[in-house]
């Protein structure tokens, strides 16, 4: 079973060479790198490909000119030879096991989507603070991933994807969030329970610096989206818009989500599918 580790860069050369190293440490051996460049306006490019050299097992494309994060992770996922993709920014890095300890979960045909949890580290990708997820619920209409759960390392298997509306071309922000609603809406999501994943912290970061709000605007966009994809009406009793309108009407049907009682009964629900899979 091959994997595609896809890498969308734009001038983030200066970090990737800690990501490099940690894919060559990888314990799962049968792994492809595919690195799409858009249009970097530093040296990554002379950077990048001085690091990788003669090894045939990364490629590296450039787009024409910048095209935004949505097209080129698209066009990664299309380029990529492998079974299972995931995304890794050149910014970061993976531990050993992480393609590993995912390649065994697909093992199993019913699952379509891996995470795990990931450690955010500083600028020189030193331990800062672990992210606390666990498993989400599976088979569920009402799971848009808010608060967010689902995030690095994600992996994902590309027959199932081609099965999906693709990757949002227009997607600025939140691109990665539409995907894994997509993804989930496909089958089973499995939560590996490890850090798998180092995500730095750095003021070149593009979710990092000043786009908060914007990203928040993008998600609540996402998450209509997959209102309208499921064949929604209501949720908790209340109707959802036609059309959207401000981020504020999406975030407050899922308010309830919020309560006690939803939660325990989430926490219940988790934990019966994780004993009868």
């Amino acid at each position: 079973m091959k994997f595609s580790i896809l890498i969308a860069n734009y001038n983030n050369g200066k970090y990737f060479k800690e990501c490099y190293d940690s894919i060559m440490a990888q314990e799962y051996r049968d792994w492809e790198a595919v690195i799409l460049d858009d249009a970097s306006t530093d040296d990554s490019v002379r950077v990048i490909k001085n690091i990788i050299g003669s090894d045939n097992r990364f490629r590296f494309f450039e787009n024409a000119g910048n095209s935004g994060v949505g097209i080129t992770k698209s066009k990664l996922i299309e380029l990529a030879d492998g079974d299972i993709c995931g995304f890794v920014d050149p910014d970061d890095a993976i531990t050993p096991t992480a393609i590993s300890s995912s390649i065994k979960n697909f093992r199993k045909q019913d699952v379509v989507l891996t995470y795990s949890r990931f450690m955010s580290c500083n600028d020189n990708l030193q331990p800062v603070s672990p992210f606390v997820t666990r498993q989400v619920r599976n088979n569920d209409h009402y799971f848009f991933n808010y608060p967010i759960q689902i995030a690095h390392f994600v992996c994902f298997r590309k027959k199932v994807y081609r099965n999906t509306e693709k990757m949002n071309t227009a997607m600025k922000i939140a691109e990665d969030q539409d995907l894994y609603l997509k993804m989930y809406e496909k089958g089973k999501v499995k939560f590996i329970n490890e850090i798998n994943y180092l995500y730095r912290l750095h003021s070149g970061g593009i979710s990092q610096n000043d786009n908060k709000s914007e990203s928040y605007e993008y998600f609540a966009k996402v998450i209509f989206s997959a209102m309208k994809r499921r064949g929604l009406k209501k949720i908790n009793g209340n109707k959802i818009p036609d059309e959207y309108t401000h981020s504020r009407e999406i975030y407050s049907l899922l308010e309830y989500q919020h309560s006690i009682p939803y939660r325990i009964k989430k926490k219940v629900i988790i934990f019966i599918q994780k004993i009868f899979g």
